[in-house]
Formats: C-alpha cells, sequence, structure tokens
C-alpha cells in the first residue's frame, strides 16, 4: 500500500502564509515528479506546481512569485510555501507522486485525499 497524506491546510487571513506538507508512506521503490493541484468549489482541478526528482520546478502563473514548491527526498516529503495569499486560492489543494514500489515496477500516479485552504479577506 502507498499513501500520501497532505497536511497543513486551514484558515488564513488574505496576505498570510501557509506550508503544506505532503508525506508518502508504504512500499515505495523511487519517486520521481511530485507536485501539487487545487480544486476550487465547481471549478476543474488545476495544476498548482511540480518538482522533478533533481529539484526542477514549474508553476502555474496564478502563483508564480508567491508559492514556492519543495521537497525533501529522504523524507519522501514535498511541501508547498505559499505567500502573500488571495481569497482566489480557496480551493482543496492536493498532492500527487508519481512513483515506482517495485525495482520492476513502473511509475504509478498517486494522489493524496486533499486538505483544505480557506483565504478570507
Amino acid at each position: 500500500q502507498v499513501q500520501l497524506v497532505e497536511s497543513g491546510g486551514g484558515l488564513v487571513q488574505a496576505g498570510g502564509s501557509l506550508r503544506l506538507s505532503c508525506a508518502a508512506s508504504g512500499s515505495i521503490y523511487s519517486i520521481g515528479a511530485m507536485g501539487w493541484y487545487r480544486q476550487a468549489p465547481g471549478l476543474q482541478r488545476e495544476l498548482v506546481a511540480t518538482i522533478t526528482s533533481g529539484g526542477n520546478t514549474n508553476y502555474a502563473d496564478s502563483v508564480k512569485g508567491r508559492f514556492t514548491i519543495s521537497r525533501d527526498n529522504g523524507k519522501k516529503t514535498v511541501y508547498l510555501q505559499m505567500s502573500s495569499l488571495k481569497p482566489e486560492d480557496t480551493a482543496v489543494y492536493y498532492c500527487t507522486a508519481d512513483l515506482r514500489r517495485f525495482y520492476y515496477s513502473g511509475e504509478k500516479d498517486y494522489w493524496g485525499k486533499g486538505t483544505l485552504v480557506t483565504v478570507s479577506s
């Protein structure tokens, strides 16, 4: 079994900061790219940021300069530091990881259950 568990969500005022964490656990041989997506009420899930195993990052235009994604490979954890938060950042944030469970298996995409971030105006 593999689990991705997010934490760090909550209620914050506009202009504030939050740091999300997502830890992978279970039978894992290696982890490739990791990332964060979000889904606001009534909207489709959208990409927030991704990071490769080598540390290359990619961000949605809407969060560039405000959010920073990072990872700790030893802890199998990905982080999302969110600053200058806006009400439109309100959403459920999901982490994802492309990982191999065994040396002989291919990469598969796994998802966490999400953590709610609410930004009040």
